[in-house]
């Protein structure tokens, strides 16, 4: 009976206690939690400054002159007298095939015209005999008729020897196979001892002229024809003219329409040409023209059948507006930037841009104003609408 007075004298006082803390708990519950920091972005306003426009295009490099060295004659190849990848000049002797058969007709075909000649001296001596005969009744008109005719036969003869001749000469040169062009001499393709000449192996190696080089691309013909307004193309019965500079680093006088060209291996495009041929058609089923540039190629780095990059400077704006790449977002409805507005709020904002920069700067050719700032620190943390804390960046 005491332990059970005891517990039930100290109940109601746990109770209250018990009570009260849950009281407590309840009105804490009810108070709403404190709303989180808006989040910090750093802003920024575009940079103005010159900007030149530019058309993008793939190509593919050709040597300036490309021959096929082929056999002419058929023959064993007696002699190669170049060295693989090293550069030849017009005139230079590649390939030796065996002379002599060829020497032999040659030397054929020279006692052939010789003794034609001396049939011809023959005749022309019997034909004066028997004219001055003819004059005292010494023989008749027949004869002389037919010395007449054996003269002339001679003559035919030599004229048929003397193209024998000729023909014997042609060939024999062409045991001696020299370069045409200044230029790369390619590996050989037969090794000496083969019969060269016959069908299939007339090829012997290829030489091809780098220096200056050829890129070769096909462009949209709605770039060609604005591009072509811009530096006032025409043709003429001298060739092509044009009567304004276009885009950085042209001249008008002896590079009118500058180009750059970068490889697969090269940071941006290094290597400056100039345009100089354009097709005389347009590709009705891709809507291209095949467009021609030339590189000095001075240095020899590149050669025929590279892929490349090529660039052509289309307009220069002296106040552009740039942009960092980094604020850049893109969705459905194109590439956008986020605008900080009025009372801070962000703003999504549609823009057009041009290629990028070098240092990563874009060029915003519509939708953002000079003034305004955007955001480019912290794009991902920005919603349109939200007000978030910003800090300026200097650039």
């Amino acid at each position: 009976m005491t332990r059970r007075s005891t517990i039930f004298g100290r109940g109601p006082a746990r109770v209250l206690g018990v009570c009260a803390t849950l009281a407590l708990l309840a009105s804490c519950a009810s108070e709403p939690p404190p709303p989180p920091a808006p989040p910090e972005v750093g802003v920024a306003q575009p940079i103005s400054r010159p900007v030149t426009t530019y058309v993008e295009f793939t190509g593919s490099t050709r040597g300036s002159e490309s021959v096929q060295i082929r056999a002419r004659v058929t023959g064993t190849l007696e002699r190669i007298a170049f060295e693989p990848g090293r550069p030849v000049r017009k005139g230079d002797l590649l390939f030796v095939i065996e002379p002599r058969p060829y020497k032999a007709t040659l030397d054929s075909a020279e006692a052939a015209l010789r003794a034609a000649r001396a049939e011809l001296a023959r005749a022309e001596s019997d034909l004066r005999r028997v004219t001055q005969a003819a004059r005292t009744d010494a023989v008749s008109e027949s004869d002389v008729d037919l010395a007449q005719a054996e003269r002339d036969m001679a003559e035919a003869n030599v004229l048929t020897a003397e193209a024998s001749l000729d023909q014997a000469e042609l060939q024999y040169s062409y045991t001696r196979v020299v370069s045409p062009i200044d230029g790369i001499v390619d590996r050989n393709l037969f090794d000496v001892g083969n019969v060269v000449g016959g069908p299939g192996e007339d090829v012997l190696t290829t030489v091809n002229r780098v220096a200056p080089l050829f890129v070769y691309f096909d462009a949209p013909e709605r770039a060609i024809l604005e591009l072509l307004r811009e530096v006032d193309y025409k043709r003429t019965e001298e060739g092509v003219e044009f009567s304004a500079e276009i885009g950085e680093g042209t001249d008008s006088a002896d590079h009118p329409l500058a180009f750059h060209v970068g490889t697969l291996v090269d940071e941006g495009f290094p290597h400056e040409g100039y345009i100089d041929f354009l097709s005389n058609t347009v590709d009705a089923s891709t809507g291209t023209i095949e467009v021609r540039g030339t590189l000095p190629n001075d240095h020899g780095l590149l050669f025929p059948g590279l892929f490349v990059r090529v660039r052509i400077a289309v307009e220069t704006v002296d106040d552009a507006i740039l942009v960092d790449e980094r604020a850049l977002g893109t969705d459905l409805g194109g590439r956008y930037v986020y605008v900080v507005g009025a009372d801070d709020v962000v703003e999504q904002r549609y823009v057009e841009l041009g290629p990028t920069e070098d240092d990563g700067m874009v060029p915003v050719l519509d939708g953002l104003d000079p003034t305004e700032t955007y955001i480019v620190d912290g794009v991902l943390r920005a919603r349109p609408g939200s007000t978030p804390r910003t800090t300026s960046r200097s650039w």
